[in-house]
């Protein structure tokens, strides 16, 4: 990422949403526009381990300033995923 370019940062609660359940989480969210593909990008981590979760599954991010659709992926040790998607963010 360029100097020049904001980085958007949300820490806080989210609600995610899917066909196997509903979670109330904490969750750490960055972004940035990419210029190679023209998109905004946004990635983190959920606060807690989810319960009835798989790696790759998709669900709805939604916060007090929106929602988006994201994906689940790479859990680390202590069974939190990694939260990402791309274009209009949940913050």
């Amino acid at each position: 990422m360029s100097t020049h370019e904001p980085q958007h940062l949300y820490d806080g609660n989210a609600r995610l949403e899917s066909e196997h359940g509903v979670w109330e989480v904490d969750v750490a969210l960055r972004g940035a526009f990419q210029p190679i593909d023209g998109r905004f990008h946004w990635y983190g981590r959920v606060g807690t381990a989810l319960e009835g979760v798989r790696n790759g599954q998709t669900v709805t991010v939604r916060t007090t300033h929106g929602e988006a659709e994201g994906r689940l992926s790479d859990i680390d040790p202590w069974g939190r995923f990694r939260l990402s998607g791309t274009g209009k963010p949940p913050f």
